[in-house]
């Protein structure tokens, strides 16, 4: 089991010696939050709050992940940078595409890139995108991806995006990781398609059912073989039982927050309390399992 740190939405101060605390104290990596605006009304359920609420995320700092991603691989050395999800389809791909590149070449390859479907109607938008056929602009959005970042002359022509042949530089040492986030049969498939899946937490009898379904994708899909990350979040208290039940499940990573991410108000644990928390979870937990 690889150990990620999870903190999101804190003061962005906290974000570089956290990161360099989780490095020191034998953490894998760190997971990236993403958003882009808070619109000042919606009628959209959030996905992942038991009563749909959104509120939790106003007035919070988000830091453009890429960006913090860069500082945090740039204050470090081994850690793994993931985004926990950057919403790709409401950025331009080629754009994107260069981000992730340069990420992953400027920090040595520790990036892996985590995408997913904005929930947010208002984020597309903003973004000037159209909600309708999401699933298959998302589906586009990846492809550029992967093939830009695979280096070499690369030309698409979908439904949504139309590019010449162009090559990117600087590239990644090594295949892009792209990650799938989301809790639907669709973004299941998608997992399964690619190389990995984020799980935004729920705990081992929610994600049970979810990694049954991805392994039946990847055996229809024949890319059971392929080597596959499966990152599940936990928040609160997490015992060497909990790491067993899920590795049992096939989690590969875990990220950990020691906190309730979805909280309503603003985050003022101390950083100190939060590295304090960190390293007696690297005590507790990391060096036993």
């Amino acid at each position: 089991m690889r150990f990620h740190y999870a903190e999101s939405m804190t003061a962005i101060t906290n974000y570089v010696p956290l990161a360099q605390a989780a490095e020191a104290n034998g953490y894998a990596g760190f997971t990236i939050p993403d958003s882009l605006i808070y619109p000042k009304a919606s009628d959209t359920n959030y996905s992942y709050t038991d009563d749909g609420g959104r509120t939790f995320l106003e007035n919070k700092p988000f830091v453009e992940s890429f960006i913090l991603a860069t500082a945090i691989g740039a204050s470090t050395k081994t850690l793994e940078l993931t985004t926990n999800v950057v919403k790709l389809p409401v950025r331009p791909p080629l754009y994107s595409a260069k981000l992730a590149a340069s990420v992953a070449a400027i920090t040595g390859d520790r990036f892996n890139f985590g995408v997913g479907l904005s929930v947010w109607p208002e984020d597309y938008a903003a973004m000037g995108v159209d909600y309708a056929k999401r699933g298959k602009r998302f589906d586009e959005c990846i492809a550029i991806v992967k093939g830009l970042c695979a280096g070499g002359y690369f030309e698409f022509h979908g439904e949504f995006y139309d590019i010449p042949p162009v090559k990117l530089n600087p590239l990644p040492g090594k295949p892009l990781p792209i990650l799938i986030g989301g809790h639907s049969d669709a973004a299941f498939k998608r997992a399964a398609k690619h190389d990995g899946f984020m799980f935004a937490g729920g705990g081992h009898e929610v994600l049970a059912p979810m990694v049954a379904e991805i392994n039946r994708y990847r055996d229809e899909l024949g890319t059971s073989a392929k080597p596959f990350r499966l990152f599940a979040t936990e928040m609160g208290e997490v015992t060497p039982d909990t790491v067993k039940r899920m590795e049992d499940l096939g989690v590969t990573d875990m990220p950990v927050a020691f906190r309730n991410l979805y909280a309503v108000e603003e985050d003022s644990q101390p950083l100190q309390d939060k590295i304090d928390l960190m390293k007696r979870f690297a005590d507790d937990v990391i060096a036993r399992v």
